[in-house]
Formats: structure tokens, sequence, C-alpha cells
């Protein structure tokens, strides 16, 4: 018995069949059944029968491929850059553990897809290969000038493979520090293309068809519903994540989506305003100030918590309701404005904008010189507060103005 057989295992009075992979542990078997899932199983107790040698090669499924891709060019198509930073739409079950791993570069994803093959010329670009929450600042540099340097060398648009965990923030990233004539689509995967409820060939193949389209915007392509039929398209800073698994988990916050890709009539369609292809001249605004933090207030939280804040260069508080926090810590958010610490406040509900003029709490934060930000969503906000600093001459007025689709005109109730 060796892994690669097809083997039958029963315990307990319950039957497993399907192929045996290799396991961590002396203590336990791992086959991987039919449907694409894997199981493990005490091998105390249990009885293994043989179906098949050799059916699986795991050396091969494991190996490190450094080949690319052959795509013949067609003059016909447009021409398409795939950037990998990894994440679950560019991963695969590492068959040491049985957790699902970031290894595939951008050409393996072509391969693993065969659907995208006569949509579009590729180009494939590696430019990290992490699981999203190991994003860093200087990745959203690299990836900048990644984007930027593909379209100079006149890729027609963009799609960047990124985890979808930290997706939105990326996106957002992307939205200040390019000016873009083609469309910037992020896409990714829930589900790992192991699975056979993977989404990844459905969200690659329609944020490629996104590409291809009139919208020179930094969107987020991924499924609309649960159902394999059509992708929705969001705004990079109008976007949350707001479900762990569910392949549906995105949603633009405060409007409807920018459009959607139906996946069976490959049909772009654009519900809003946008940006058209060609309307902009490439520009790259690469800079970052890290130093910004995101702090959520909670009640009972310790004034204390705020003494690592010293010297920040920015503060993004998440705050209630119409953006309020305790009151025994406006001094301290005050002793922070004063020492050149901009501090903008956001609200942790999803929908509204915030007012810091309503009740007294709020007219204390903003003479203690918080800067309202609207509805601008927290996570964007910080972005946005890290791109002003290091790019504008009065990031403070920059945080309570639009630039880039992060904070809508007014707020209404959205299904």
């Amino acid at each position: 018995m060796n892994a690669g057989d097809r083997v039958r295992v029963t315990r307990a009075d319950v039957t497993n069949e399907g192929v045996l992979m290799p396991s961590s542990t002396e203590d336990y078997l791992v086959v991987k059944l039919d449907g694409g899932y894997n199981v493990g199983i005490e091998r105390d107790g249990a009885d293994v029968e043989v179906l098949e040698s050799d059916v699986y090669d795991i050396e091969d499924a494991q190996s490190d491929d450094d080949s690319t891709s052959e795509i013949e060019f067609d003059e016909d198509l447009p021409t398409i850059s795939l950037i990998s930073t990894g994440g679950t739409i560019a991963s695969t079950v590492d068959y040491r553990t049985g957790a699902v791993t970031a290894q595939f570069d951008a050409e393996d994803v072509l391969r693993a897809v065969p659907d995208l093959a006569g949509r579009a010329n590729y180009r494939g670009r590696v430019v990290a290969n992490i699981l999203s929450e190991n994003m860093t600042t200087d990745v959203w540099v690299a990836l900048a000038e990644a984007i930027a340097e593909e379209i100079e060398a006149g890729a027609d648009g963009v799609v960047v493979m990124h985890g979808t965990d930290t997706m939105q923030f990326s996106a957002s990233a992307i939205s200040y520090m390019l000016d873009t004539p083609v469309p910037i689509v992020f896409t990714g995967s829930q589900r790992s293309a192991d699975r056979p409820s993977s989404d990844n060939v459905m969200n690659a193949v329609c944020a490629v068809e996104a590409a291809k389209a009139d919208a020179a915007e930094v969107m987020i392509c991924m499924h609309a519903s649960e159902s394999d039929d059509v992708c929705a398209l969001h705004e990079g800073t109008r976007v949350r994540k707001n479900h762990t698994s569910r392949r549906d988990a995105f949603r633009t916050i405060g409007a409807k989506p920018l459009g959607e890709v139906d996946y069976e009539s490959e049909t772009v369609t654009f519900r809003r305003e946008y940006a058209a292809r060609d309307e902009a001249d490439l520009a790259l605004h690469a800079d970052l100030d890290a130093d910004v933090e995101l702090m959520k207030f909670t009640p009972g939280m310790d004034p204390a918590a705020l003494d690592y804040l010293d010297g920040k260069s920015g503060l993004i508080i998440e705050g209630t309701g119409l953006g309020h926090i305790h009151t025994d810590l406006i001094p301290r958010i005050e002793e922070l404005v004063e020492d050149g610490t901009v501090v903008a406040m956001t609200s942790q509900c999803l929908e509204g904008r915030v007012c810091d003029r309503v009740y007294d709490t709020g007219r204390d934060l903003l003479d203690a010189g918080v800067i309202e930000a609207g509805d601008t969503l927290p996570g964007t906000a910080k972005v946005k507060l890290m791109w002003a600093l290091a790019n504008l001459s009065d990031p403070e007025d920059a945080m309570g103005r639009n630039l880039e689709g992060e904070l809508t005109e007014r707020s209404v109730p959205w299904e």
C-alpha cells in the first residue's frame, strides 16, 4: 500500500474509497475522496483494501514546475496581463498536511483554468506568492509598479489574482496609487481548485471578460450569488468581504455594484457611471506612509490602549453609530492630534455616514481635531490616509473629500 494507490478503507462500520495521499503522521491515513475532499482516518482498527496501484502521481502533483505555458498569440485578441499575488485562486492542497497553500503562479492558473483559452492573449507575472493575511504595504508598492509596467507594455487589461481576506484593502490601495487607462480587476476564490464547489473558474473567466470591457476602473470581480451564473463587479474602494466562506461573500456597501458579468453569455453590463477606457493617462503614485493605524472602539476600552499610538502619522477610528467613542478617550485623542497625528472618524455600521455634529460627544471630537470621513469604509479610510499622507500637501482635507469613489455624495438605503 503506497501513496497514490486507490484504496477502500473501512473503520467502525464506515467505508471510504479514494486515493491514498501522503500523511504527516503515522497515526492517520489521508484519503482523497472522489468528490475532491480529503478525509483523515485513524489507522488503528482500519481495514485497508488496495483496489488499484499507482493511479495518482503524487510527486508530479507536488512538483514545483518552473515551465511556462506556451500560449499562441492571436493578433485579433486583446492582451490581458495576469498578475499573481497568491491566495486560494492560485492554491492547491498540500498533501503533506492537507492544508491549502498558495503555490501556483500566474502560468499555473492558465493551465488550471483552460476556460481562459481563446479569450485573450495572456502575459503571466508573479509579484508575490503569499496568502493574503501576509499582505504588506511593500507588496502593494511592488504590485502597483508591476501593473503600471504591464500597461506601459501594452496590456489592454489587468487581472490581479489575490487572496480574498485582504483583497478589499489591496484594491483600495491600487485605486489611489494608479491612474489607469485600462480595467484593473481583482479576483480570487473562496474555495480551492481541489474542491468540487470551487469558484475559481467562473471568477477567473468573468474577471478576464471585465478586463476586456470598457470601464477603466479598479474593480473586484467575485460571485454575485451562490449560483454559477453572475459575477458582480465592485468598485475597489466601496467593497467589503462580508462572509468567511460563501462564494458571494463580497458586497458593495452603500450603493449597487458597479456592474456584472453574465457567465453563460459572457456579457458585461455596467449599472453606474464609470471612467471609460483610455480616458485617463497612466500615472503611478506609489508612495505610502505605512505608519497609520485603524482602531476599533469598544465599550470598556482602557485609555492606556491608545499609548502605542504616540508618534503615529495617522489614525482611523472605527467609532460607534454616527462616529462616537467614550468621552474619557477624547482628551487622549486631542493629545495625538496636537502632536501631529492625523485622526479621522469612520463608523462601525455597514451603512450610513458619520456626523459628529448631532451629539455632544461628536462635537467634542470635532473640537479635538478629529476629521469626519463620511461613509468611507474603515479599511479604505486607512489605505486612503496612508496614501494621502505620502502624496498630498493637505491630507486632513482629503479625508473629508471623495477621491476615488470611497465617499458617496449622500447615503441612501440599498438592498
